[in-house]
Order: C-alpha cells, then sequence, then structure tokens
C-alpha cells in the first residue's frame, strides 16, 4: 500500500481531523496532516486557512474539532510543550524601542534558556545581525524585523521551529541567508514548518510541501510529486500580438497549445505545457515576422492550481 504523502513516519506533530470555525467562516476543515523533521513548505493562497493552522499547532488557538498533538501531547493542556516549540509570526510581535540584543535576551529568558551574551550574540549572528545589534528595533526595515525575530526564536534552541511567511520584507541577499539557514536546521533534525503563498519560496527551501486551500488539504508530498499533479491543469494565456490570427494558427499546428481563440490585437490559448509555451512562442513570433507585445498568464495564480486540486481529491 503506497503511504500517504501528507503524512510522515516519525512525526512531531499530528493533525487529525481537525477544524476551526468562526462563528460563519470556516478556516480550516476536517484536516488531517502530520510533520516531521526537516523542512516543510505550508503553502496556500492568502486566506487559505495557513496561518489559523498554525496558531493551531502552537496551542494559540483552540480547534473546533478534532485534535492536535505537539510531541505526542495537547500544546492547549501541556504549557511544557514551549520549551520545544517556537513560532514566529508574521506580525511585528516585537518591542519597538528595544535594541535586537535585548529583544533576544529577554526572549530567552522568558523561555528559561541561556541568555548569556554568548547565547545571544550566536543567535544574532546566525540571521546575520550582529552589525545592527544595538540599534533600536523601531528603526529597522521589515526583513530586520524579520531577522530579529527569527533570532529570538533560535536563542531557546527549539525542536520544532513554526515561521509564517518568515521572508516577507527581506532583500534577496537576506532571503538567501534565510534560506539556507532554514536548511541547515532541518538537517540538523529540527522540525522546521515554513509557511508561505509563494510557490518558488517554498520549493527553494523544503523537500516536502503541504498544500491547503480554503483550509482543506489541497495537496501533500514531495515538490516533484506535486509539480506532477499540475501537469494536466490546462493554463490560460493572453498573448498580445500585432498578428494574432497568424501566431495562434501556427501555435496551434506546432502542437504549443491545445486551444486557441484571436481577437484584434491578442489570442487567448490554453496549454498544459507553460515551460514550453514561454520559450516556443517567441521562436514562431520570430519566424512570422509578428510583434509581441505582452504574456500574461490569466489563471496560474496558486489558488487557480490548488483549488483544482482540492475538487480533484
Amino acid at each position: 500500500m503506497t503511504p500517504d504523502p501528507a503524512f510522515v513516519e516519525s512525526p512531531t506533530i499530528e493533525v487529525t481531523n481537525t477544524s476551526k470555525w468562526f462563528r460563519q467562516k470556516v478556516a480550516v476543515s476536517n484536516l488531517s496532516c502530520s510533520f516531521g523533521p526537516g523542512v516543510t513548505g505550508l503553502l496556500g493562497p492568502n486566506g487559505a486557512g495557513k496561518t489559523t493552522l498554525l496558531r493551531m499547532i502552537a496551542g494559540l488557538t483552540t480547534l473546533s474539532n478534532g485534535s492536535i498533538r505537539v510531541l505526542g501531547k495537547d500544546p492547549r493542556r501541556s504549557p511544557n510543550v514551549y520549551r520545544d516549540l517556537v513560532l514566529v509570526p508574521d506580525e511585528d510581535s516585537v518591542y519597538g524601542d528595544m535594541t535586537a540584543r535585548r529583544f533576544v535576551q529577554y526572549a530567552a529568558q522568558l523561555a528559561g534558556k541561556d541568555s548569556s551574551a554568548a547565547s545571544v550574540e550566536r543567535a544574532l549572528d546566525e540571521v546575520a545581525m550582529l552589525n545592527t545589534a544595538d540599534r533600536s528595533i523601531a528603526g529597522y526595515s521589515k526583513g530586520m524585523r524579520q531577522r530579529t525575530k527569527i533570532a529570538a526564536a533560535l536563542v531557546s534552541d527549539p525542536e520544532i521551529l513554526i515561521l509564517d511567511e518568515p521572508l516577507n520584507g527581506t532583500d534577496p541577499v537576506q532571503r538567501a541567508h534565510l534560506i539556507d539557514l532554514f536548511q541547515q536546521l532541518g538537517e540538523s533534525g529540527r522540525t522546521v514548518i515554513i509557511s508561505s503563498h509563494i510557490l518558488e519560496e517554498v520549493e527553494r527551501v523544503s523537500t516536502r510541501l503541504i498544500a491547503i486551500v480554503d483550509g482543506r488539504l489541497a495537496a501533500a508530498g514531495t515538490v516533484n510529486a506535486i509539480r506532477a499533479a499540475m501537469y494536466d491543469i490546462p493554463y490560460l494565456v493572453r498573448i498580445d500580438t500585432d498578428k494574432p490570427r497568424d501566431l495562434g494558427a501556427a501555435m496551434f499546428s506546432a502542437g504549443v497549445v491545445d486551444t486557441v481563440e484571436a481577437g484584434e490585437a491578442a489570442l487567448d490559448v490554453r496549454t498544459t505545457d507553460l515551460a514550453r509555451l514561454g520559450s516556443e512562442t517567441p521562436r514562431i513570433a520570430a519566424r512570422l515576422g509578428a510583434r509581441l507585445t505582452g504574456f500574461h498568464p490569466q489563471d496560474a495564480s496558486l489558488e487557480s492550481v490548488f483549488r483544482y486540486l482540492v475538487e480533484r481529491r
């Protein structure tokens, strides 16, 4: 029997038939999955229920139905779970009048962990914040505040690290550094969950994905397996050109697209191979002497892709 990719062999976190609703709004619906050592990407469009799920795992939000176990315990009933679990929220949960150094030290003291100068320095160094550690957090950029929060999480050396949109506001250099750090943490045997609505970010940092839409499981497994599940989804693309009919006919004849609708200055095409469409369109246009002025995927968003997978399950 093929193992269910939504579950891992040695889970540190188990989510079983879990639901959460706020009056008439259902945020998470009958969701079951598990997480273990390594980096798992929690993927889905904004409003999918990712943050609600993470807050339930961390014991900050009550469940409406089902159960969650962290290291075999209910996080709502076992406060000692917090010695091994840290949540880094997306919102700015920092004290602006503190320096980063003092904030990280304070986080260690609250967790009852090593708050020595050496421990604080080590955590700040891991996120490349030593050079600005003695400045007030109020003057930091969004990316710097993100790294400060991550340092405050790392100082307690948690077994489980939950990160909600941790790369928001970071520049390319900061992003690359954090991705390397998260991968190292996963390789060291920690359970790292990274929530994001950006597929490319999650792909770079994790080997396993849990994708949710409208609070329901949309897909699970390795990045390659989920991409394979998407291959038969038709993409709608609008191409702006001065020769829509000629270009559309040539693309259809070459088997690059499945359907074509030509207008006055653009054509709408459907294809299951978006990469091939992107590479072949300029070549065909050049052969025809057609001018391209736009290439716009119309329904290739995560929401449309994963909603399709939810409906197909």
